[in-house]
């Protein structure tokens, strides 16, 4: 088996590609060692000391390094716990797969939403899912819906995207830039 990695716009995160597929519908962040308890290879990930972020793509995990730890050495590190982990064709998740585990797709709503904006509502998820999600999984994350008010849709980024210097100029040029065209009642996108 060989892992091959992508750097990412986030030089602190590296995007793992194991040749397989890694999730099977979804995508799941661990943003702290706890939240790792519910997969061994996350916790394994974590355990060594050097990551802030790991993240379950379909076909990929992105690391995100804790600041002032060199890739040089982290690198071959989570490589090893990657070959192993899917050598030994272990369980992604505590208990053998995601079932009972809230894998965060549905994440909260930030704002109340209106029930007449169902409409421009399905029409900003479906760019997200059909523009949007292919594009930032590309560079190792997620984006994930919070909600639209008053012609502002809240979005979160994921995985090696969140926290990563060009995520503000992402969302404000490239996601509004996308929804204000196709979608003329969205005035403004921000990060929640």
């Amino acid at each position: 088996m060989f892992i091959e990695t992508e750097t990412t716009p986030n030089p602190a995160s590296l995007k793992f590609l194991p040749g397989r597929q890694v999730m099977q519908a979804g995508t799941r962040e661990f943003a702290s060692p706890e939240a790792a308890e519910a997969s061994p290879l996350a916790q394994a990930i974590f355990d060594t000391g050097e990551t802030t972020n790991v993240f379950f793509g379909s076909d990929f995990v992105s690391v995100t390094a804790a600041p002032g730890v060199s890739w040089n050495d982290l690198k071959p590190i989570v490589v090893s716990i990657l070959l192993d982990h899917f050598v030994s064709e272990a369980p992604l998740f505590v208990g053998g797969d995601a079932s009972g585990i809230s894998v965060p797709q549905e994440v909260e709503l930030l704002v109340e939403e209106n029930s007449e904006d169902e409409d421009i509502i399905a029409q900003i998820n479906e760019l997200l899912e059909t523009r949007v999600r292919p594009a930032v999984a590309g560079d190792g994350g997620d984006i994930a819906y919070r909600g639209f008010k008053d012609g502002i849709v809240y979005l979160t980024m994921q995985g090696a995207c969140s926290g990563c210097p060009s995520s503000t100029a992402t969302l404000k040029h490239g996601i509004e830039g996308l929804l204000k065209h196709y979608v003329p009642e969205v005035v403004e996108v921000r990060a929640a």
